[in-house]
């Protein structure tokens, strides 16, 4: 397995603010409840925000993560003075070499380790060749319109020239990710060699459109069909939003067609920044009138004594004087 210096120094545990014992579950809810607390979106300017938002993250890419989870407690368990290992530079000790990844997999001895905690004599490895940084992977990533807007965690499969064999890596998804947004998931890359430490993973996300709704940045956009009647008369219209529940839209009387109205909070949740849904009006003309509605529709346009096309004509002999 892998261990970074900083695991040596970081109780994860602590950063989140979660027992040694938490849950899956609890570290995630107590996890976005930072992430919304901390985001740079709801705390603009605000270094010491960012700052704590990016160690609540590193904390969670450990914890988060059942697999990493175990190597971290494992090694935490073990301390580098199981290996008469100690911080700092004093008698008797030696500082780790620039946070490198060491292996403390099965097949050497401890020398080996040694070697690799330390980067051997000169910050080389025991066969003299300088420690290399992983290079850095693109993958690319298929999401549902929903998934992009909610989130989620899936899992890649990535394969490189360097590995013996193809690897599965988990990744989060953030919520609210848009179409071609690139995100990146650092240490997930290729291996470093000679115990340099691991490129980074990036990835693309391909969003598939809704067939109802489609997006403004954190706001969510629908169109609705509305009758004249209730165009010229005003109504209380349902409206469908994401999740599959409906809100009332009231539209006054005299909504003009492609209208765009609000509503607060229906849109795209991201942290503490959450969007709304952006509701645009269109008039349908029926194509088939009873001899009723004709009729209406008739004694209607004797009374209406007003054109909605006076104005261009105005404007077409002001210009020609």
């Amino acid at each position: 397995m892998t261990a970074q210096r900083e695991w040596f120094e970081k109780d994860y545990y602590a950063v989140l603010g979660v027992a040694k014992t938490a849950t899956d579950k609890e570290i995630t809810k107590t996890y976005r409840k930072l992430a919304r607390k901390y985001h740079p979106d709801a705390n603009p300017n605000n270094a010491a925000a960012e700052n704590k938002f990016k160690e609540i993250s590193a904390a969670y890419d450990v914890l988060g993560d059942e697999k990493r989870r175990k190597e971290y407690d494992e090694v935490r368990r073990a301390g580098p003075s199981a290996f008469g290992m100690h911080g700092g530079n004093g008698a008797g000790g030696q500082s780790f070499n620039g946070g490198q990844p060491f292996d403390m997999g099965g097949g050497g001895d401890i020398s080996d380790l040694i070697s690799q905690m330390f980067g051997g004599r000169g910050g080389r490895s025991r066969n003299g060749v300088d420690p290399r940084r992983g290079v850095d992977l693109e993958a690319t990533l298929d999401l549902s319109f929903i998934d992009a807007v909610n989130g989620m965690t899936t899992s890649l499969r990535l394969s490189t020239d360097s590995e013996k064999s193809p690897r599965e890596v988990n990744v989060r998804i953030p919520a609210g990710v848009d179409n071609g947004q690139r995100i990146r998931i650092k240490g997930r890359g290729e291996p470093g060699r000679s115990g340099g430490p691991a490129g980074d993973l990036f990835i693309t996300c391909n969003v598939a459109t809704h067939k109802l709704f489609g997006r403004e940045g954190k706001n969510l956009t629908l169109q609705i069909p509305i009758t004249f009647a209730e165009a010229a008369l005003g109504a209380n219209i349902e409206v469908p939003t994401l999740d599959g529940a409906s809100v009332t839209l009231r539209l006054k009387p005299g909504t003009q067609s492609g209208s765009r109205h609000r509503v607060k909070g229906k849109g795209i949740v991201s942290g503490e920044i959450e969007g709304d849904l952006i509701v645009s009006v269109e008039v349908v003309v029926p194509k088939d009138l009873t001899g009723k509605q004709t009729k209406l529709i008739e004694q209607l346009a004797e009374v209406s004594k007003d054109s909605p096309r006076s104005h261009l004509f105005s404007a077409v002999k002001n210009e020609r004087h």
